[in-house]
């Protein structure tokens, strides 16, 4: 029974969670905002399975579950979006600044990850420290082009980040192209909002109820099951992007994605109501998070792009992962 609750779950929360991200994308067209936000808009919309079902966890008591569905679902973003876009895409070509400039975020994202779980600093501090780096990227986001010249910033600063802005909004543009929305649609977020809740609240009792009953660890149902059955929108929505050579997009969805993973699936719960340091296998799952980005930083950096070998070894990482959490 749990397990047909669960995948009805799952396709309702996965479908909403479609749903919300094309009307909110919609609402921030109709209000203007930039396209570089309207980005961050849509990954933070596409992970709501994700995040929805580590705060659940962490909230029921489950933290493991918690770590593992946030951390987890990173991982294989990292394998999904960009390992296996690469090997349908065949190439896929990313700009260098775009790569410093997302790369920077994730990766400082992914190292908080680490010492938070591992216990060496609190979450409410490992949650100032995101946001100190998050907030001003966002601001920066948040603004036209037109506008970003008052920010103040040296110059040679604001030119770099005005131009690696500029090359991802270029793609953003095409690869987004939503309708201007109304009333309707932000109605319709909202109830598509709270159906992804519910589902994946839904989904994530079910999940650990019936590891329970079956004898999987916290770590293997977080980690492995609700990880990536949660994420399932972002690796339909990078293949799509990545097929019609839309890299810029892509490498965005899969940094932007990881990066709300942490701040709003771990981060926050984790500093409101505590999470266990390393338990379960809890460590293991942000130590895979953290080499993986590494890995993927450093491959697309070198390649300006990921090929369909390069696309592989992030592939082969995540196997790797697979295979030490299943033992352990």
């Amino acid at each position: 029974m749990e397990a047909v609750v669960f995948a009805l779950s799952a396709a309702l929360s996965l479908g909403a969670s479609v749903l919300l991200v094309s009307r909110l994308e919609r609402v921030g067209e109709r209000l203007g905002v930039s396209e570089a936000l309207l980005g961050l808009i849509a990954a933070l919309a596409a992970d709501g399975p994700e995040i929805t079902s580590s705060v659940a966890a962490i909230a029921g008591g489950h933290g493991t579950v918690g770590i593992g569905v946030t951390l987890g679902s990173n991982v294989f973003n990292l394998a999904a979006l960009l390992g296996i876009s690469a090997l349908i895409a065949g190439r896929i070509k990313f700009h260098r600044r775009e790569i410093a400039l997302e790369g920077t975020v994730g990766l400082w994202m992914a190292i908080l990850s680490v010492v938070v779980v591992a216990g060496l600093i609190a979450p409410a501090v490992g949650l100032l420290l995101a946001l100190i780096v998050f907030v001003p990227y966002v601001a920066v986001s948040a603004e036209h082009p037109a506008a970003r010249a008052r920010i103040r910033l040296p110059a040679r600063w604001l030119e770099w980040l005005a131009r690696a802005l500029a090359e991802e909004e270029a793609e953003l543009a095409v690869a987004i192209r939503p309708q201007r929305g109304d009333r309707r649609d932000t109605v319709v977020a909202l109830a598509a909002l709270i159906v992804v809740i519910a589902a994946s609240v839904a989904m994530e009792e079910q999940a650990t109820t019936l590891g329970e009953r079956l004898g999987w660890s916290q770590i293997i149902v977080g980690g492995l099951i609700l990880a990536a059955v949660t994420s399932l929108p972002n690796l339909v929505a990078a293949v799509y992007l990545a097929s019609r050579g839309r890299g810029a997009a892509t490498l965005s969805e899969a940094f932007n994605s990881n990066v709300f993973n942490v701040i709003v699936g771990l981060l926050l719960p984790g500093a409101i109501l505590g999470i266990a340091a390393g338990a379960g296998g809890g460590l293991l799952v942000a130590f895979s998070y953290a080499a993986l980005t590494g890995v993927a930083i450093a491959l697309t950096f070198r390649g300006h792009g990921l090929t369909r070998r390069t696309g592989a070894v992030i592939i082969a990482g995540y196997c790797v992962f697979v295979v030490a959490i299943a033992a352990g």
